[in-house]
């Protein structure tokens, strides 16, 4: 009997081994090449993940080795069908950041994209992750490259969006230390299987779901725990700003889906009104901030706090169709925020300022940027036909479902993000100012990184069936755990024993059976 190829494992080391590489390169542009060569290796690796079975809701290709035993700590990693949609946005984003920061980042060269790999490798790990310290060591390590990301490769104002960052997410990760030991004393175990599989007492969960919800809701981010995003999207560096929208920021939903709701469904379900009304608060407050600036990374930076307020909305309907809209547009906000900050990136290369404060005149000097800025920004508004609309659809579908009162309260942040999106669109389309003439049009690498963008978008808003096999599966099972079904209750059997390393470090056999 052979196990199964550790995927998981290999993409989560693949990455951080590629940094030892980095420091035998002395020249700039090999660096980037070799970077840019690990980025793609890696999305290779992740191949083997297609042959996840979407008909089930069981974690697949799980690894489990005992790292400390006297503890009860494990390596414990497997993906379900909400991880993998992560995992696989995580490896479409590392070669975009490596692409987007090409010419513009011209100092501490090796350092940046050593900083960049890492912050892949500990992404895949969080995403992966099953065991609750496991977890919450993956959580905790990403800030380091991220902090310095923004910190050393940012803007004027670097330094205060760096420290404002690192001290809201540390506050927040406190609280989540809390939550995890409270689990391992009351369940006996981290296991994260382990624990959906128990019913906790109505207290735990109370005061656990306030901590978690609270330390997710700054990751990302939650009206009023967003302070820390405008300054941190606008300081960061075109590279920092992509991961940061396009995958930290999923994080936080990622832990509403995978903690909250599983462990503590009867606290989710009491204070699913609360949640409900902070969201809406995000997409209105963001909404109403993205309009009124005329820097672009910032409109971005708020329209991200907007959309993902559809997202919590969607997490916190507790219903299939909001849970469908909320991972939709989890996978989809991720990949059009990232080309969004791109797009802002190649405009400050050829103007050296993210403001629009007056016309530019870019349909005319550079026809190919503005179309597909255009595209990216009907996207942004959840435009017919892309990925956004699909999520956002699903979302308002549910909050109809719940409340006519709910989902009349989101016809407005629906209505701003036109707004928002096609008031800077025309700034930049219309007008003949001098400093756009002589722009340079878009060139091959440039090319290169956003046709990938607009396929997916496009490929999500009009064939989503994939993603809904997927998603599907492991989404009836936790609407059935929120309602108080346990896993252990369930039917559903892998015809097939999935493979995983036993607790001795050899070679077993685990079937799951509905769990």
């Amino acid at each position: 009997m052979t196990a199964h190829f550790p995927v998981i494992t290999v993409l989560i080391l693949f990455p951080a081994v590629g940094c030892v590489g980095l420091f035998f390169i002395k020249r700039s542009p090999m660096v980037r090449w070799y970077t840019l060569g690990v980025s793609l290796g890696e999305l290779i690796l992740g191949l083997p993940l297609a042959g996840f079975r979407p008909d089930t809701p069981c974690f697949q290709f799980v690894e489990c080795v005992n790292w400390v035993p006297g503890w009860g700590l494990e390596y414990f990693v497997g993906i379900d069908g909400i991880s993998l949609l992560m995992v696989g946005l995580t490896l479409i984003v590392l070669p975009l950041c490596v692409l987007c920061s090409w010419s513009c980042v011209d100092r501490r060269v090796r350092e940046f994209h050593c900083s960049i790999l890492l912050l892949c490798s500990l992404c895949v790990g969080v995403f992966s992750a099953l065991d609750l310290i496991l977890f919450f060591l993956f959580w905790e390590a990403l800030l380091i490259p991220a902090y310095l990301i923004i910190g050393v490769w940012g803007g004027a104002d670097r330094h205060r969006a760096s420290l404002k960052f690192i001290l809201y997410t540390l506050a927040g990760s406190a609280l989540l230390l809390v939550a995890v030991i409270a689990f391992r004393i009351e369940g006996g175990t981290f296991s994260i299987p382990e624990l959906m599989k128990q019913d906790f007492p109505p207290a735990l969960q109370l005061w656990t779901f306030l901590v978690m919800a609270l330390a997710f809701a700054v990751k990302t981010p939650m009206f009023p725990f967003h302070g820390w995003l405008p300054a941190a999207y606008s300081e960061a560096p075109v590279a920092g700003s992509v991961v940061l929208s396009a995958v930290l920021a999923k994080m936080g939903a990622y832990g509403f889906l995978r903690l909250c709701l599983p462990l503590t469904p009867l606290a989710s379900h009491l204070f699913a009104p609360m949640m409900i009304a902070l969201s809406i608060a995000s997409v209105l407050y963001g909404g109403l901030m993205a309009f009124g600036r005329s820097d672009i990374k910032k409109i971005i930076a708020y329209s991200s706090l907007a959309h993902m307020g559809f997202v919590t909305l969607g997490i916190f309907l507790l219903s299939m169709r909001g849970l469908q809209g909320a991972l939709f547009q989890m996978v989809s906000h991720g990949i059009t925020t990232g080309a969004l900050f791109v797009l802002a990136g190649l405009l400050h290369e050829r103007s050296h300022s993210y403001q629009i404060g007056q016309n530019l005149g870019l349909g005319r000097y550079v026809p190919a940027f503005m179309g597909l800025w255009g595209f990216m920004a009907f996207a942004g508004f959840a435009f017919p036909g892309t990925g956004n609309f699909v999520g956002e659809f699903l979302v308002l579908v549910g909050a109809f479902e719940r409340s006519v009162w709910v989902g009349a309260t989101l016809v407005p942040g629906a209505v701003l993000a036109a707004a928002y999106m096609l008031r800077p669109t025309q700034r930049m389309a219309w007008g003949e100012p001098s400093r756009a003439r002589g722009w340079k049009g878009l060139n091959v690498r440039e090319w290169i990184s956003l046709l990938p963008l607009l396929f997916l978008i496009l490929y999500l808003g009009l064939a989503p069936a994939f993603v809904f096999r997927v998603m599907n599966p492991t989404l009836n099972r936790l609407v059935a755990v929120s309602e108080g079904i346990r896993p252990d209750a369930m039917t559903t059997t892998i015809p097939e024993p999935t493979l995983l390393f036993e607790k001795g470090g050899g070679v077993g056999v685990m079937e799951r059976e509905g769990r």
